[in-house]
C-alpha cells in the first residue's frame, strides 16, 4: 500500500512538471506558473472524480442484484473471497471482450465488465477474470491507473493549446518546439502509462489466481479474449486511448501510433506465469 502511494505522488508530481513545461513552452514564464496551476488542479480534480469520468466515457451503466444477477453474484463472492468491500459493478454494451476497475480506494472501487467479455467466457473464466479486476483493488492499483488515465487526456488537451496559445513577444515559442511539444507531451504520458501498467498486470493476474483458486481458468480466458479482441474494434477505447491500459487486455487496434504503446506485458508470458502457478 505504501509503495502504490509512493508511486501515485511521483506520478501526480511528474505530471505537474510535464504541465509547467508544456506551458513555459507555449507562454513562457506565464505560461508555465498557469499550466502549474491548472496540473495541480487537475490532479486534485482526478483524485476524487477520475473513476465518474472514466465509467462516464464507456457509457458505463450500474447493475445490482435485480438486473444482473449473475454479474453481480459473482463479484459479490469473489470480494468475499478477497476480504473486500462489496464494489460497485457495472456492465458496457460493447461487443469486444474486456473488463477494468477503477475507483480511488478499496472503499469506493467500481468494476466494470463488457456485454462481449459475458458471453464469450464460461463462468470459471469469467470468476478468473472478475478476480483479477479485484486483485487490482486489493493491490490499490486502481487509483495510480484511473489518475493516470485521466491526466493523460488533459496534458493532450494543453499540448494542443500550442496551436492557439503563445506569448506575443520573445516568449513565443518557436513554431516547431510547438509542435513537438503538442507531439512529445502526449507521448511522454503514454510512456508513464506503460511504466506503470506492465508489473502490475502481472501482480494482479496472481492476485486474481489466489483469490478465485483457479489460475488455469484466467490464464484460458486471457487465451479467448486476446484471440477475440483484435478482430473486435471497442469504439469506447479508440476514442480515449489514454484509458487502455485500465483494461485487462490491451482494446486497441494497434494501428499507427497505437502499436508503438501496448500498455500490457505479451498475454503469452501472462499465461505461461498462470500455468506456472498450477504446476
Amino acid at each position: 500500500m505504501f509503495g502504490n502511494w509512493v508511486k501515485t505522488s511521483m506520478l501526480m508530481a511528474g505530471i505537474v512538471a510535464l504541465f509547467g513545461a508544456v506551458g513555459a513552452m507555449i507562454g513562457g514564464r506565464d505560461g508555465m506558473l498557469l499550466a502549474l496551476v491548472f496540473g495541480g488542479a487537475t490532479n486534485l480534480w482526478a483524485y476524487w472524480f477520475s473513476d465518474k469520468m472514466v465509467l462516464r466515457m464507456y457509457r458505463a451503466r450500474q447493475v445490482d442484484e435485480s438486473s444482473s444477477p449473475y454479474l453481480h453474484n459473482m463479484v459479490r463472492d469473489l470480494a468475499r473471497r478477497a476480504d473486500l468491500p462489496m464494489p460497485k459493478v457495472y456492465v458496457i454494451d460493447e461487443a469486444q471482450p474486456n473488463a477494468f476497475a477503477t475507483g480511488r480506494n478499496p472503499e469506493n472501487a467500481a468494476v466494470a465488465a463488457t456485454t462481449g467479455i459475458m458471453q464469450m467466457l464460461s463462468e470459471r473464466e469469467l470468476r478468473g477474470v472478475m478476480a483479477h479486476e479485484l486483485a487490482h483493488v486489493k493491490n490499490r492499483d486502481i487509483l495510480i491507473s484511473t489518475i493516470s488515465a485521466t491526466v493523460a487526456g488533459a496534458i493532450s488537451m494543453l499540448a494542443q493549446f500550442g496551436m492557439f496559445f503563445g506569448g506575443r513577444d520573445d516568449d513565443r515559442p518557436n513554431p516547431v518546439i510547438a509542435i513537438a511539444m503538442m507531439i512529445l507531451a502526449p507521448m511522454a504520458a503514454m510512456i508513464i502509462q506503460m511504466a506503470i501498467s506492465r508489473t502490475r498486470e502481472f501482480g494482479a493476474d496472481r492476485g486474481g489466481a489466489e483469490i478465485s483458486g483457479d489460475p488455469e481458468a484466467l490464464a484460458s480466458a486471457l487465451a479467448k479474449i486476446e484471440a477475440y479482441a483484435r478482430g473486435i474494434p471497442m469504439h469506447a477505447a479508440e476514442a480515449h486511448p489514454e484509458t487502455a491500459q485500465m483494461m485487462i487486455m490491451n482494446p486497441l487496434s494497434g494501428g499507427g501510433l497505437r502499436g508503438l504503446f501496448s500498455t500490457h506485458p505479451a498475454t503469452a508470458e501472462r499465461i505461461a506465469r498462470l500455468r506456472a502457478m498450477v504446476r
